[in-house]
């Protein structure tokens, strides 16, 4: 497939690269976009393995970047670990999609991320930080995702996530979850606190807090 140029709903969208990738999860497929969604712009990969085009709806996973956690393996976030255990899924069922998407510390940046963590440092959590530095607790979108999904020919989904706002933000653009699955690694005592406001402040699903 090559580059594109498409526009669905609010996101502008160009495919730029596919390739083959294979990793240790399996033989995957990594293509390139860039986009404008709510008129910023972005790039955003995807890491793709199956057809897609087969009757099964494919198991997706839309996720943010965290340079902290997947690079330099943080123990302040679970995130590096909910990396991997998707891609493991997806990889282990053959068919599906890893949308990465560039929305580092819910959405503040990577600097300000790590602003966050001093001021964590001195006792806020994680929403408390990012409202202390005049954010919201949480500024990501899926516009882009979505638009990535139906540039796919993907309308429906079983979707790799504890947040109930990645589900919403998808539906309310053409994207049907028709399933919520878990992506749930377990706590330690370092990431307790972090999961802990997820699950009361965010409405995350956390079954084991």
């Amino acid at each position: 497939m090559g580059p594109a140029s498409i526009a669905v709903d609010t996101a502008e969208l160009e495919q730029v690269a596919d390739a083959a990738f294979p990793c240790a999860y399996g033989d995957f497929r990594i293509l390139g976009f860039r986009g404008r969604a709510n008129g910023h712009a972005r790039e955003i990969i995807v890491l793709k393995t199956g057809d897609l085009s087969a009757d099964e709806v494919p198991l997706v996973r839309i996720h943010s970047r965290c340079l902290t956690g997947e690079v330099f393996h943080s123990l302040r976030c679970d995130c590096g670990k909910q990396l991997a255990m998707a891609l493991e899924q997806i990889g282990r069922e053959g068919s599906g999609l890893l949308i990465y998407d560039p929305q580092e510390g819910r959405g503040i940046g990577l600097l300000n991320k790590l602003k966050a963590y001093q001021l964590q440092d001195e006792g806020a959590d994680t929403v408390e930080a990012n409202e202390r530095l005049g954010f919201a607790a949480d500024l990501r979108s899926y516009e882009l995702a979505a638009s990535v999904l139906h540039a796919l020919g993907v309308s429906r989904v079983r979707l790799l996530s504890n947040n109930p706002s990645k589900v919403a933000g998808l539906e309310q653009s053409g994207i049907e979850v028709v399933e919520r699955i878990p992506c749930e690694v377990p706590s330690s005592d370092r990431t307790a606190g972090y999961l802990r406001t997820k699950k009361d402040k965010l409405g995350h699903i956390l079954e084991g807090l």
